[in-house]
């Protein structure tokens, strides 16, 4: 018997069992509320079963459990359950491998299969319906304003004034990105309201646009501005796809490379488009 493998998935199932019965009293929806209880006093008596085998005490892991609720706090059900489901896979393989200590460890399995098909049942956030408009926001924010900040930089070379001309074209592209949302939610058969979808794709572009341009009021050196713009938009490419990726069951890296190499590409093109105008025009600022 594998006594130390059998403790460390004595000590997930009572960490486990904390987290679902916090979260139980977070979800406001009791039926939803009532099935993360039921899961937790499940993971509890899966708990006891490996305590009866290894004869020993475990002890909550603190950090995993301020983790996962957090995460489910702060960005949503769905991305945390699906995040603690990833390692779910894992730890059934796991199980598989002890298989033969005890029969009680094929009801277990059972079980583990039965929380997966009741997790993903909760699954249904309004965050989740409105990725679409988020995805949206962000995306046009990271390719078109990208491009535009890339252009300004080789045109104008002159940080405070690029951050003014951005910060104007990004609230005017925002409103305007929040207004086509709306007419194309408006008249789509898509179970969305209206409003909502356009108020998640201007806050994410306005969002978006903001944390670009913030290195052109803070610092001096034009092209060091655009390298930490080009560096906090792979930031948000990388935090945003980890999140769709997670919550959608998406490939990670097909998704951001993607986004990554289209963004740069674009930024890559205004940036010579931008010195092309300085010299045709003869700008000097």
């Amino acid at each position: 018997m594998n006594k130390e493998l059998i403790l460390k998935i004595q000590k997930t199932e009572l960490t486990d069992h904390f987290v679902y019965k916090k979260l139980s009293g977070l979800i406001k929806i009791n039926e939803h509320s009532r099935i993360l209880a039921r899961i937790s006093d499940d993971e509890l008596k899966h708990y006891q079963t490996f305590k009866s085998i290894t004869g020993e005490e475990s002890v909550p892991d603190k950090f995993r459990i301020f983790w996962f609720v957090s995460i489910c706090r702060f960005l949503g059900l769905n991305f945390g359950l699906k995040l603690m489901e990833s390692g779910e896979g894992t730890a059934q393989e796991t199980y598989e491998r002890i298989k033969g200590v005890s029969a009680e460890v094929e009801s277990i399995i059972r079980d583990e299969e039965k929380h997966e098909k009741e997790i993903i049942s909760l699954i249904d956030e309004e965050m989740l319906k409105y990725i679409s408009s988020v995805v949206l926001g962000l995306s046009d924010a990271l390719v078109e304003f990208m491009g535009a900040l890339a252009g300004f930089t080789l045109a104008l070379q002159n940080t405070r004034l690029i951050g003014v001309v951005g910060l104007v074209t990004g609230i005017a592209a925002s409103l305007s990105m929040a207004s086509s949302e709306y007419l194309s939610t408006k008249h789509g058969d898509t179970g969305k309201n209206p409003f909502k979808a356009s108020i998640y794709t201007g806050i994410t572009y306005m969002g978006a646009v903001l944390f670009l341009i913030l290195p052109y009021f803070l610092l001096h050196n034009v092209f060091i501005s655009l390298g930490f713009t080009i560096i906090n938009a792979l930031l948000l490419m990388f935090i945003f796809t980890f999140y769709i990726s997670v919550a959608k069951d998406l490939c990670f890296k097909k998704r951001f490379l993607e986004m990554a190499s289209l963004s740069l590409s674009v930024a890559a093109v205004s940036f010579f488009i931008g010195l092309a105008v300085r010299k045709i025009f003869n700008v000097d600022i």
